[in-house]
């Protein structure tokens, strides 16, 4: 399986944006793109959530895969998968995500899967995020912030991988929100490089009016995958 496996330093950093951004601008160079939110909780709270964010992954990447494929696991309640399950009687089947994933590889050239939060999100109670990707054998994406913090959040996520033998694609940064510049913004990618070894592939900025729930292709590529080194990134996947 080819592909890279999307997680965030924190909910909200704007994964599924990024995710989007990447897929469009890899299916803009004629790559047949295929796009995995394995699990996603909150279904109907708004666009940013459920099926929202795997319609908005296919709407990306121009794929006509069934969002049942793409998306297998949907929960109501915003809440960790582990506790949504319990609450809605659900028994999350890890080898039918696996198997979902499987079969969208063998359809495209390459598979962008996009976690649930961060990499100790608990998918079971015996099972987490980091689990599934190091079970998918992809080497991972972080998505983060630039402000304060950012440095500990992401070097966390990164040691975190680390320890269980999950390979490192690189950092993506990302402005979710409209954030002054200051010296922390402008200096923790180049840090957070330096003391990790992982390339920064891109800084996003804040992309005022992109509508979610109406953006295509072109926009994500313009206002997302400009800003994102795909040839680095195509040169991290194995």
């Amino acid at each position: 399986m080819r592909g890279v496996f999307v997680t965030g330093t924190d909910t909200g950093v704007g994964k599924t944006v990024i995710a989007a951004g990447i897929a469009a601008g890899l299916r803009a160079r004629g790559i047949g793109v295929g796009v995995m939110k394995p699990i996603a909780t909150g279904i109907g709270s708004s666009i940013r959530f459920g099926r929202g964010d795997a319609d908005l992954l296919r709407r990306a990447s121009g794929s006509d895969d069934d969002l049942g494929l793409i998306n297998p696991v949907c929960l109501r309640r915003p809440l960790s998968p582990n506790v949504a399950a319990q609450i809605e009687g659900v028994w999350i089947d890890v080898a039918g995500i696996e198997q979902a994933a499987h079969k969208l590889s063998q359809r495209h050239d390459l598979l962008i899967v996009e976690g649930a939060g961060g990499l100790l999100v608990p998918i079971r109670d015996d099972f987490f995020m980091a689990d599934l990707a190091l079970k998918l054998d992809l080497p991972l994406l972080i998505v983060a912030r630039r402000g304060l913090g950012t440095i500990n959040h992401t070097l966390m996520t990164m040691e975190c991988a680390k320890t269980r033998g999950i390979g490192m694609a690189g950092v993506v940064y990302n402005d979710a929100v409209r954030t002054e510049e200051g010296i922390a913004e402008r200096t923790n990618p180049e840090v957070i490089e330096r003391l990790s070894g992982a390339p920064c592939l891109g800084v996003v900025p804040f992309s005022e009016g992109l509508d979610l729930a109406q953006a295509g292709p072109e926009d994500f590529i313009r206002r997302v995958a400009g800003h994102i080194n795909l040839d680095r990134l195509m040169g991290m996947m194995p």
